[in-house]
């Protein structure tokens, strides 16, 4: 008998399906995958928005005369 066979009964009804994360949390493999995506680009997108804002009030600002101090 070959291995997957023996997978396959061995598993029963969740054979080919896919396993979760943990077994207590309802959140599959591909699922926590799609989230490390998009937080990873939402962390990129707020670095970047970071940076736009720190070049903003370090050089366009005082470049225009904007919080200036006496």
């Amino acid at each position: 008998m070959g291995d997957s066979k023996r997978r396959k009964e061995t598993l029963g009804e969740k054979y080919g399906q896919e396993p979760y994360v943990l077994p207590w949390l309802p959140i599959k493999k591909s699922q926590a995958q799609q989230f490390m995506n998009w937080s990873t680009k939402g962390a990129w997108i707020g670095i970047g928005v970071l940076v736009v804002y720190w070049v903003t009030v370090r050089f366009i600002g005082p470049a225009f005369g904007w919080w200036h101090v006496n």
